[in-house]
């Protein structure tokens, strides 16, 4: 029967187009079919004090796999993931080996996640010197666009790009209309700051200087400007650049920005000595940077927030000796970002719906995948049962991250996903 559906989810709250109302979604053939259903074989009744949301898109997440995984891998990533609502994730090109920087690599990638994955996954590639002629191949072979380093990256086999390489860069991948996703920090402002050393948090924020991003930000919007290149700033944490963003997008410059729940909840000034979990680059930056940030998600400047999800063993955060100079750079956060992000954005006046479109809604369009990140007609049946005043505290052993270790351990947090619904997880790839 044409109004009879696979799966009818009755919420009094949902966060639909912006807004919290009251829905019947049917879902058929693991799509939403409607949204005032009522008649289906299997139907789920929501409380009140749950909110249906559509399943989270996380743009932004280092799978570590093949190569490194031991530190994370597609298995317990995405069961991670899958706890913390989010039903897709795109995963950065490097701290696997190899690196997504070709198509030969881009299809180890595929392989490798094809029978490990409890969500959808899709890939990023990398921009690195030398592979100029393989950014092209890689956005035809599904690649979302491509990201690369103003330095070193942190591991060797992913090498930054000079300012001459990142405009021939830019040059073609304007010529198909594709995206270069920026780790913008500059190398000579950060080669001149004090090198970090010892546990105090404040030498490590000390030799990742604000100015390093504000600089390498300015180039980077001038040369998208020059090329008309589409660019996207990665975990912004100076809100000193916003009103560059700012004034650039007025202009017409394609250039957006993201920022990441770890710039959001935590200050610099908080962060004790040798707490190497609190670790990333750019760095956890103070109070009053924190509130600028949370303005500039208000204002529109900022346009998405993404994990950053960048974990590693145990031994590398050197937990033992708290010396921030010899510790990995990265925080892990799959499994708690929404949570994190919904109990500092509710505290601020924020409402879900906003979260909804800083972390579903614009994720799935920066993405080309319209058809996720919400809940509507046609849309991906991808969605969470999310209880947004029930409490509970951080305990890193109960997380799906493969190491235990994050800067989210032992925080009381708000909000509790209760149940993820997926239809088949996918390997997606970029849409003509």
């Amino acid at each position: 029967m044409a109004d009879r559906f696979d799966l009818l989810i009755r919420a009094p709250r949902a966060i639909v187009d912006g807004w919290e109302c009251a829905v019947s979604v049917g879902i058929r053939d693991g799509r939403i079919a409607s949204l005032a259903a009522r008649h289906a074989d299997d139907v789920v009744e929501l409380s009140d004090d749950e909110v249906l949301l559509p399943g989270l898109v996380d743009t932004h997440v280092h799978v570590n796999e093949p190569g490194r995984t031991e530190w994370e891998g597609f298995a317990s990533a995405t069961r991670a993931a899958r706890a913390g609502g989010i039903t897709t994730i795109v995963d950065m090109p490097l701290n696997s080996i190899p690196p997504t920087v070709d198509v030969d690599a881009l299809e180890i990638k595929r392989r490798v996640a094809a029978d490990r994955s409890v969500v959808n996954v899709g890939f990023w590639g990398g921009a690195v010197p030398g592979n100029v002629d393989q950014l092209r191949p890689l956005h035809d072979a599904g690649a979302f666009g491509f990201k690369c380093f103003l330095l070193h990256s942190g591991v060797d086999e992913f090498p930054p790009l000079s300012a001459p390489e990142l405009e021939k860069a830019l040059i073609e991948i304007a010529s198909f209309d594709g995206l270069m996703i920026v780790h913008a920090e500059d190398a000579g402002v950060i080669s001149s700051a004090p090198p970090p050393s010892g546990t105090a948090y404040s030498g490590f924020l000390d030799s990742r200087p604000r100015a390093a991003e504000n600089l390498a930000i300015a180039q980077v919007v001038e040369l998208s400007r020059r090329t008309g290149c589409r660019v996207h700033i990665l975990h912004l944490s100076s809100s000193d650049a916003l009103p560059l963003i700012a004034a650039a997008k007025q202009d017409g410059v394609r250039v957006t920005a993201e920022t990441c729940p770890h710039y959001l909840c935590f200050d610099a000034e908080d962060i004790p000595p040798g707490a190497t979990q609190f670790k990333c680059c750019p760095p956890i930056r103070e109070a009053g940077n924190r509130e600028l940030l949370w303005q500039g998600l208000a204002d529109g400047i900022i346009d998405t927030v993404v994990t950053d999800h960048s974990p590693s063993t145990v031994d590398l955060k050197r937990l033992d000796t708290g010396n921030f100079a010899d510790a990995w750079g990265g925080i892990a956060s799959l499994q708690v970002s929404l949570p994190a992000v919904w109990t500092e954005a509710s505290r601020r006046g924020h409402s879900l719906a906003d979260v909804v479109r800083w972390m579903a809604v614009n994720t799935a369009d920066q993405v080309g995948l319209p058809d996720r990140g919400r809940i509507a007609v046609g849309a991906v049946a991808d969605l969470v049962v999310f209880a947004p005043d029930q409490e509970f505290t951080v305990d890193v052993a109960s997380l799906h991250h493969k190491n235990p270790v994050t800067a989210y351990d032992k925080l009381g947090l708000r909000g509790v996903v209760r149940r993820t619904f997926l239809a088949a997880p996918q390997l997606l790839s970029r849409r003509t």
